[in-house]
């Protein structure tokens, strides 16, 4: 990721416009004529050698005539001109440029995207495009476009991929008055991506908002990183188009049929904190609601109304996508008795009749907002003649105007109540022409805030340690690669479990019908038998399975008859024998699925659902990204409807949940450590509530680079930066980097510094930390920020944090700001500099640049360990009572 040069793109004082024409309806002529309407302040200089003056502008023969150096560039020229341009633009100190010419993409025949890039690469130079509307700063007056439109100020930005999508938004928003802070058309995102625009925007201070309109996305783990980061301080909505690819036709398991590249979409997107919407409508539904609604905890609604058909369709929407309908407090009922009609609905919806003035609908509503049993209030109006629409209008504005309680509005019509909506919108009030609309922003917002609460949330601990025997994976799938085989064979494939403490059924491998006899009276009947071959994936697809064979005799015919079948259906399938394994006692068992597929984008993804040979037929399943924790486990397994069931029913025992997440967390390990892994089955996976046991598995591998460890979208708790150092007291100290799961002993360890330590490290008095603030502490982005900690053994036996130091650089890593604090009793004892020289050699490897902290003038300790590592103190002119420690690394 990158945000080199991004300002002048973004924040330019001077625009040139290479290929800027007099003809009418030429692109360089719209963009000229956009380009001066807009009201931009600083020069717009035209270059073609064909003309005097374009526009009535002076126009310039060459690139190298231009009176400035222009910040920024648009160009509209045939893409074969571009290079020569973006080498003269470099040459002229230019760094940026829209690229609207179509024509450079590699399946085009030709490689002129490549070589813009690499001339680009030479000067820093950055590129928006090629293939693009354009790009519109309305605050400045920018408009650098071919769009038909220009667009209101606002403090919204778009980033689309879509030109059609671009123009279409533009004249959308501004019939409703929705103006934007950016406006920014991807095009082919040769270079300026989704990722680095959500770096710079995500620190924007004109923008509080950001809204996607996705195709596809290249760089899956650039793009968590900068969406991760965003989404904690913006709100960003995103819409996606082709969800309905059919990509998963050819995987060879249940988990790559099942586990689609929408559905993996939108685990990346709940993942990162982000909303995903479906349609344009949709968008701006989610943008108002966020933007005007205080918090909305719940789902619980209650919907006020004068009309009950509306009431219904309100009841039905809500219901059918999820939410709920809020039930009334019998003293709000009481409350309402008192002076509405007795003919009203008594329950929610709240319907007051037809007849309803401003003076019942304000009434109704203050008894509605006191009731404590709701999340967000709808209030709806259906025009009659005998009240006035916008008097009602103004009034619910009045009463709900000191109030922090959620409230949505739906005035029904059209020119009736034009006026009322109108009245809303001055006012910050959301409102919605349908009551389908108004719901779906409800329900929308409402996730949006599990989405971006699941950020925070502590995960709980792993409720068993488990170590992984990844040497003896390795050695198997080294094995399985050499004789150039792809698949696993179900005991290979069981071995891997086993490795990562997963529950496997034994099973013994026969190779003929003998042996088979033999292991099933070693083993004791009844049993299990299938078949052993390398060539086929899905036994039972070819009758390969068979269960519960209670005595040799049948297992005999059994295993003969098998044999028959498929060398017959399978006359090429080279056959090895047979496996046979206990029959698994679990009465009352629940068959579910565990597997794991590789997504062309976001790479691997896991997969939790109903199991049994029904699976993609009764397609229940979740998909999500790795890593997992406990908390991230417990959410994949809650988005599916066998979550309920694993509860009990009847008779029948809850399952052993601790069991079921652990096992997913084991999985999420596996992938981890081993880049290979391209699918894998557990099919079924039998949990009770006694725990769990793998009855079936099936493993794909490809080989890949040696030290590959980039196949996630979300890098994960790099374990190898752990170290074991003592300190001058003789004792054993773990630095390491800091987990989510940290939180708690986070708060123990401030505890135990002192007020002056504190104001030391955060330039204030703080006497406690809110969970927020801890979360951003301990839940963290190892791709863009590192914080190790150091950890040692208490009086019990336990851990406790004892220092931790902090580094966040920038997003081209030139620069890392850095901080360090050690708890006030662990001072003067060598775990400061223990933790300093291993934030120095994290950042040299990271390939920093360069480190920097800022210290208070009078924290002479801090300023002593800086120059015992060679930081230069800089002192600061515009801040006396601070100075700043700099060190240069690479």
């Amino acid at each position: 990721m990158s945000v080199i040069n991004l300002n002048k793109l973004l924040n330019p004082k001077s625009v040139v416009l290479i290929g800027a024409s007099d003809k009418p309806l030429s692109i360089g002529n719209v963009v000229m004529k956009n380009l001066l309407s807009g009201g931009f302040d600083g020069p717009i200089l035209p270059v073609n050698p064909k003309y005097e003056t374009i526009c009535g502008v002076y126009a310039y023969k060459r690139i190298a005539d231009l009176p400035v150096v222009p910040d920024f560039a648009v160009i509209c020229t045939p893409a074969n001109t571009v290079p020569d341009i973006i080498m003269q633009l470099g040459e002229k100190g230019t760094r940026t440029a829209v690229v609207i010419s179509a024509g450079f993409h590699a399946s085009e025949g030709n490689k002129l995207e490549q070589e813009i890039l690499d001339i680009a690469r030479h000067y820093d130079f950055r590129i928006l495009g090629p293939n693009c509307v354009g790009l519109l700063i309305p605050g400045i007056g920018l408009n650098a476009s071919f769009a038909h439109t220009d667009s209101l100020p606002g403090s919204i930005a778009v980033i689309s991929q879509s030109g059609a999508i671009c123009t279409s938004i533009l004249d959308w928003a501004k019939s409703r008055g929705i103006g934007f802070s950016y406006f920014i058309s991807l095009g082919d995102s040769s270079d300026v991506d989704f990722g680095d625009l959500l770096d710079y925007l995500g620190t924007d201070k004109n923008t509080t908002g950001i809204l996607l309109y996705v195709e596809s996305i290249k760089f899956a783990r650039k793009f968590m990183s900068a969406a991760r980061a965003t989404a904690r301080n913006k709100k960003v909505i995103v819409i996606k188009s082709g969800r309905m690819a059919e990509g998963a036709k050819a995987a060879a398991s249940h988990t790559g049929a099942l586990a689609g590249n929408d559905d993996v979409f939108d685990a990346a997107i709940r993942r990162a904190g982000m909303l995903r919407v479906y349609s344009i409508q949709n968008l701006f539904d989610a943008v108002e609601t966020l933007a005007h609604v205080p918090s909305i905890n719940g789902d619980r609604l209650t919907i006020l109304t004068n009309g009950g058909g509306i009431g219904v369709l309100a009841t039905d929407s809500l219901i059918a996508n999820g939410g709920h309908l809020a039930e009334l407090a019998p003293k709000t009922i009481q409350a309402l008795d008192e002076f509405l009609p007795a003919t009203w609905s008594r329950g929610n919806p709240v319907d007051i009749i037809g007849d309803s003035d401003a003076v019942r609908y304000v009434q109704a509503l203050k008894i509605l907002l006191d009731d404590p049993n709701y999340d967000a209030i709808l209030v709806m109006l259906v025009p009659v003649a005998i009240i006035d629409n916008a008097e009602v209008a103004r009034a619910i504005t009045e009463a709900i105007h000191d109030s922090h309680k959620p409230v949505l509005t739906c005035w029904m019509g059209e020119d009736a109540v034009q006026e009322s909506r109108e009245i809303f919108e001055e006012n910050s009030i959301p409102q919605y022409e349908t009551p389908e609309s108004a719901i779906s922003a409800f329900l929308q917002t409402v996730e949006y805030n599990e989405n971006q609460k699941n950020l925070m949330e502590l995960p709980p601990s792993v409720p068993e340690e488990f170590k992984p025997d990844s040497k003896r994976v390795r050695k198997i799938i080294e094995s399985v690669l050499n004789e150039n085989r792809s698949i696993l064979t179900e005991p290979e494939a069981k071995d891997v479990l086993d490795a990562y403490q997963i529950p496997v059924v034994k099973t013994l491998i026969a190779r003929n019908v003998e042996e088979a006899i033999a292991h099933a009276e070693l083993i004791g009947f009844p049993v299990a038998l299938k078949i052993l071959s390398k060539d086929i994936s899905h036994k039972s697809d070819v009758g390969g399975v068979l269960l519960n064979i209670e005595s040799a005799s049948i297992l005999k015919l059994s295993a003969e008859g098998m044999l028959a079948r498929i060398k017959k259906s399978n006359p090429d399938a080279n056959i090895e024998g047979f496996t046979v394994q206990a029959m698994v006692d679990c009465p009352n068992a629940y068959e579910l699925i565990i597997g794991v597929t590789t997504d062309s984008i976001f790479g691997p993804v896991i997969l939790f659902g109903h199991g049994g040979v029904s699976v993609e037929v009764v397609n229940d399943k979740s998909v999500a990204l790795p890593p997992l924790n406990m908390k991230l486990a417990n959410d994949l397994v809650q988005r599916t409807r066998i979550a309920k069931v694993l509860k009990g029913y009847r008779d029948v025992k809850p399952a052993n949940m601790d069991a079921i997440l652990v096992t997913l967390v084991k999985i999420s390990q596996l992938v981890v450590d081993h880049p290979e892994l391209q699918e894998l089955d557990i099919n079924p996976l039998i949990a009770d509530d006694r725990g769990v046991i793998a009855l079936d598995s099936r493993i794909k591998i490809n080989p890949v680079d040696s030290g590959m460890t980039n196949h996630l979208a979300i890098r994960p708790y790099p374990q190898e930066l752990e170290t074991i150092c003592q300190l001058s007291t003789n004792e054993d100290v773990l630095i390491r980097p800091i987990k989510p799961e940290d939180e708690m002993a986070h708060h123990e360890f401030f505890s135990h510094i002192n007020p002056e330590d504190i104001y030391f490290r955060f330039f204030r008095a703080v006497n406690n930390f809110t969970h927020s603030q801890m979360a951003h502490f301990t839940q963290i982005d190892y791709d863009r920020e590192m914080a190790f900690i150091a950890v040692k053994k208490n009086s019990e036996g336990n851990d406790e944090t004892i220092a931790v130091t902090r580094v966040v650089s920038d997003a081209d890593n030139i620069e890392a700001e850095f901080a360090i604090i050690v708890r006030s009793d662990m001072q003067k004892k060598g775990v400061g500099k223990k933790l300093m020289s291993k934030t120095i050699e994290y950042c040299r490897e990271h390939g920093t640049k360069r480190l920097l902290a800022h210290t208070l003038a009078n924290n002479f300790p801090m300023q002593k360990l800086a120059k015992s590592f060679g930081f230069v103190k800089v002192e600061n002119n515009n801040d006396p009572q601070t100075v700043s420690l700099r060190l240069e690394l690479n």
